[in-house]
C-alpha cells in the first residue's frame, strides 16, 4: 500500500493494472448494453405488428422500448458497480499482501 501512496514505480504498475481492469469492465458493460439496444430498432422495424397487439393504444415497439430497455440499463449498472467493487477489493487484498 505504501508503494501506491508514495507513487513508486511499483505503485504506478499496480494503479495501471487496476485502471486497465476497470476500463475493460466498462467497455464490456457498454458493449453488452449497446449491442441489444442497437439491434432493437432493426428488429422492431422488420417484425410486422398485428392490429390486436396495441394494448393501451400504444404499439408494440413502444412497449418494448418502455420497460425492458430501462430494466436492461438498471441491471447493467448494478452488475457494473458490483463487479467494479469486487475488482477494487481484489486489488486492495493483492496490494496488502505484497
Amino acid at each position: 500500500m505504501r508503494d501506491i501512496h508514495e507513487q513508486t514505480p511499483l505503485g504506478e504498475v499496480y494503479m495501471k493494472a487496476l485502471m486497465r481492469t476497470q476500463l475493460r469492465l466498462g467497455l464490456l458493460v457498454c458493449a453488452a448494453v449497446f449491442l441489444p439496444l442497437a439491434a432493437l430498432p432493426l428488429l422492431l422495424g422488420r417484425v410486422p405488428v398485428p392490429h390486436w397487439a396495441r394494448p393501451w393504444g400504444a404499439g408494440l415497439p413502444w412497449l418494448v422500448l418502455g420497460l425492458p430497455v430501462y430494466a436492461l440499463l438498471v441491471v447493467a449498472g448494478a452488475c457494473y458497480v458490483r463487479r467494479a467493487e469486487r475488482n477494487e477489493r481484489d486489488f486492495d487484498e493483492h496490494v496488502r499482501r505484497s
